[in-house]
């Protein structure tokens, strides 16, 4: 087991009662230690150096033995999950063990269910917040197609930014998977605030264009400025030198430019061409 995991390219140094045994088998000129040796090892080894050398890897009393291998985390192809399934399936498959005397623990196992929990709820909550965004627009502004059109803007910049991870191969972690969320709720603002002022300007002379022209003259200066100042706050964390807070600040940053420019753009003019306001008079 301990060549085993020596073995694996994601792997680094590698501790086990197995190194202990390597070491005292070169004292004894390279001879293989028996059940024997083994027990007056154990049995005559002073407690001080018992609690360094052998404890830490073997429990006699629960008859269980601990391997403790580094993982090179730095390592840009590293596949935390897809690794463990690995280890645990050759142990349980290769090495003939039974699956139940089998446990992975450590970090790196608590920080790979964190992020697979993390992708699941991503996905669920993703799909929760469109729903009800949905129905807060249906609630608002008593359209359906109004509410459809609303989900554009809004939607357009959570699919950008990721596909913008996906492309330059930024990983999802505790930072990143969060810019989806906040650039949801922020860029539903600059909708509903467009939309409103759209359907008042809309009133005043029954013609989508000349609404347009005064929405942009009007509430997009105040959207405009607003998103830039959210751009340059969040741009500001591009400065820091922690990488996920890097790459948290500059996503979120396009998410709001993409939010904006949608809000100004594609907003507009899915109202004119719908015309869910009525025809023109």
């Amino acid at each position: 087991m301990h060549n085993y995991l020596d073995s694996l390219s994601e792997t680094g140094k590698v501790l086990s009662l197995a190194t202990i045994v390597n070491i005292v088998e070169k004292l004894n000129k390279g001879e293989a230690l028996d059940g024997l040796d083994l027990a007056l090892l154990y049995s005559e080894t002073p407690d001080e150096f018992k609690n360094m050398l052998i404890k830490p890897y073997v429990s006699v009393e629960h008859n269980q033995a601990r391997f403790w291998l580094r993982v090179r985390d730095s390592d840009k192809t590293l596949q935390r999950n897809e690794l463990l399934k690995k280890i645990k399936a050759d142990l349980t498959g290769k090495l003939n063990i039974n699956k139940d005397c089998v446990h992975l623990t450590g970090l790196l196992v608590l920080y790979n269910n964190m992020l697979q929990s993390l992708f699941g709820s991503q996905i669920m909550t993703l799909g929760i917040t469109v729903l009800l965004l949905m129905g807060m627009f249906l609630a608002l502004f008593r359209s359906l197609r109004i509410s459809l059109i609303a989900m554009i803007p809004n939607v357009l910049p959570i699919a950008v930014v990721l596909g913008v991870m996906g492309w330059l191969n930024i990983p999802l972690d505790m930072m990143t998977i969060t810019i989806a969320a906040i650039g949801l709720g922020i860029s539903v603002d600059d909708t509903i605030h467009y939309i409103h002022r759209f359907k008042h300007e809309f009133q005043k002379d029954g013609k989508y264009l000349s609404a347009m022209h005064r929405c942009h003259g009007s509430i997009g200066h105040a959207m405009f400025y607003t998103s830039v100042t959210i751009i340059i706050g969040f741009s500001i964390l591009a400065l820091s030198n922690f990488i996920p807070t890097v790459y948290f600040g500059l996503l979120t940053s396009l998410a709001m430019f993409i939010a904006i420019l949608a809000a100004l753009t594609l907003l507009p003019q899915l109202l004119i061409l719908v015309k869910p306001f009525g025809k023109e008079t």
